[in-house]
C-alpha cells in the first residue's frame, strides 16, 4: 500500500498552514508587542577600488533622462480645465535665473538656455558636488 503520509499531510505543512491562518486572522490593530525587528546576519563589505577596470565601464551605455526645468507654478483645477491655445502660465523663476538640470529626479547642476542651430540647449554653469 502507498505511503499514506504524503507531503501535504506532514507536520511541517500543518504547522505552516496554522501559522498562516493565525497571521491571516490576526487583528488589524496588533499591539506593539507583536511587532518585531527582523534580525539579519552581518554582511561583509567588499571595498570597491576606484577605477577598477570594468566596474564603471559596464554602465557607460546606460541611458539616463536629464531634464532642464525652467520653473513651476500652481493653478486651480478650474483654470487648468479652462486652458486654450494662447493661454500663458507665469513661472516661479525670473528670466535670468539659472535652469535646473535634473537626472532621474536628482538635481545635477544648473545652466543657462542657449540656441544651437535651431534647437534649445543648456550651457552648464555649475555641477553640484554632491547631488541631492
Amino acid at each position: 500500500m502507498a505511503d499514506e503520509n504524503t507531503e501535504d499531510d506532514s507536520p511541517e505543512v500543518e504547522e505552516a498552514g496554522a501559522a498562516a491562518t493565525q497571521t491571516a486572522n490576526a487583528p488589524a490593530d496588533a499591539s506593539e508587542d507583536d511587532v518585531r525587528t527582523p534580525e539579519f546576519p552581518d554582511l561583509k563589505q567588499t571595498p570597491v577600488v576606484a577605477g577598477a577596470p570594468g566596474e564603471l565601464n559596464r554602465l557607460y551605455d546606460v541611458q539616463v533622462t536629464v531634464a532642464a526645468e525652467l520653473g513651476r507654478t500652481s493653478v486651480p483645477i478650474q483654470k487648468l480645465l479652462g486652458l486654450t491655445e494662447g493661454s500663458v502660465f507665469e513661472l516661479d523663476r525670473s528670466i535670468s535665473a539659472p535652469i535646473e538640470l535634473v537626472a532621474q529626479g536628482v538635481p545635477l547642476g544648473n545652466g543657462e538656455v542657449v540656441v544651437v542651430d535651431d534647437s534649445f540647449a543648456i550651457r552648464i554653469k555649475e555641477i553640484y558636488a554632491n547631488p541631492s
